[in-house]
């Protein structure tokens, strides 16, 4: 997903290896990479963990190793949250998968400063060409790239047309202000405005981030990387918004302990129908399917509203996508199985499930879902974009971005203390 989406999303890669090919020994990274009188263990972890997905790499991995019988490929899909935690421990004791999932960005740059991660602009030259240029945005660092996309996406609100129309909603909201107005009018339905998986505190960061797009820019959020500073009148003037949904209480019962994608969780609650948004990335329609009933043909999709007075374009999106790193030694055979489930021929495959966007050039007509479509038109027509917060800026100033928004959404801390302690966070980094 990013979710997927990402995520969202902490990260890091080292690897141990000696020699390659052509005779030589490979000692193998901790975790996978080994080879053994020619044949050769890639380990590859992604989070690939729902339908259609992970079936299809499945389905894949047996196609590569039918084509290539020296060669093992360790396929481990991770759910998202704890793919973070498990990556995180092992690269501490200076391990790595061969191939990981990557969301890229600030993240993915402190991996590269530290030496883990393969340099690919030399071994993937001749298939780099075929990626779309915002694709490949986030893991591209001084002309170099460090990964390759495999999707990608926005964020925006999914919605329930059928819960719209019985709440007298007769088109999705332009403006906050509307926006916040429907929220009214579904309450006083009886319907539930909005599902949040408040444990897992990414899914909230939304908010706050889309609201300092609308109201700051994006060059403000680009300048804040610089100086370090998140206490200006624009990015406590969006926790002051978002603390006038959060007073609505527009939340599912129990949101501050409800997962994303557990059967009682943020996308079966709108999957089964029991609210009316959620704001979520491009997949949100598999895991509404695969945690819940699935909503169908009444499921809608706009993105998030303008901001009166702000300084940010309500055509500018907020996303990113999934690609995959090498860690630095791995054996020559996990750039090569990269290589082919980068193929046009496997992307078009993947693309035509229904889970990923395109992100290489020309295979914008393999999105059949109309959902999808819109999402990607949307994108086509973005006047800027902005890389999720958790991974533009250094993991420990994502992760505060998370943790202080959800103590916002959890009333304990005020939009002036939220500002405060991301910006306390970036100057100590």
């Amino acid at each position: 997903m990013s979710l997927s989406r990402r995520s969202v999303v902490l990260m890091a890669a080292a690897a141990l290896l000696v020699g390659g090919c052509g005779g030589q020994t490979n000692t193998g990274n901790a975790t996978g990479g080994s080879t053994s009188a020619g044949k050769v263990t890639v380990e590859w972890w992604n989070i690939s963990t729902t339908e259609p997905l992970k079936s299809f790499w499945v389905q894949k991995v047996k196609e590569y190793q039918a084509a290539h019988p020296n060669v093992t490929i360790k396929n481990v899909p991770i759910e998202n949250e704890a793919f973070k935690a498990k990556l995180a421990t092992v690269t501490q004791s200076g391990k790595t998968p061969d191939i990981y999932s990557t969301w890229g960005g600030g993240v993915l740059k402190q991996q590269i400063d530290a030496g883990l991660v393969k340099d690919l602009s030399s071994d993937a030259a001749t298939w780099i060409a075929d990626f779309t240029p915002a694709s490949l945005q986030a893991y591209q660092f001084d002309q170099k790239t460090y990964a390759i996309p495999s999707d990608i996406g926005m964020v925006g609100f999914w919605y329930n047309k059928a819960l719209f129309t019985k709440a007298g909603i007769t088109a999705p909201p332009a403006t906050w202000t509307e926006f916040l107005d429907a929220v009214k009018k579904l309450k006083a339905a009886g319907v539930t405005p909005i599902a949040l998986a408040g444990k897992e505190k990414w899914p909230g960061h939304y908010y706050w981030a889309y609201l300092a797009m609308r109201i700051a820019g994006l060059d403000a959020l680009r300048q804040a990387a610089i100086d370090d500073d998140f206490t200006k009148p624009d990015f406590i003037a969006a926790g002051v918004r978002l603390k006038e949904l959060v007073d609505l209480q527009p939340f599912q019962k129990g949101f501050l302990g409800a997962g994303y994608g557990t059967p009682d969780g943020q996308a079966a609650t709108m999957g089964n129908g029991k609210a009316a948004m959620e704001l979520m990335g491009q997949w949100a329609p598999t895991v509404e399917k695969d945690a819940g009933k699935g909503i169908g043909d009444k499921l809608g999709f706009f993105g998030f509203p303008a901001v009166d007075g702000g300084k940010g374009s309500a055509m500018d999106a907020f996303g990113g996508g999934g690609g995959y790193a090498v860690g630095v030694n791995a054996p020559p055979a996990a750039v090569d199985f990269l290589k082919f489930i980068s193929s046009k021929e496997i992307h078009r495959q993947a693309v035509e499930t229904g889970a990923v966007l395109p992100v290489l050039k020309g295979e914008e007509e393999a999105v059949k879902d109309p959902n999808l479509s819109v999402v990607a038109k949307a994108l086509a027509g973005a006047s800027g974009f902005q890389l999720y917060l958790d991974q533009a800026y250094p993991p420990a100033v994502g992760q505060e971005v998370n943790d202080s928004v959800a103590a916002l959404m959890a009333g304990s801390k005020t939009p002036e203390q939220v500002a405060q302690a991301i910006t306390q966070t970036a100057k100590s980094e």
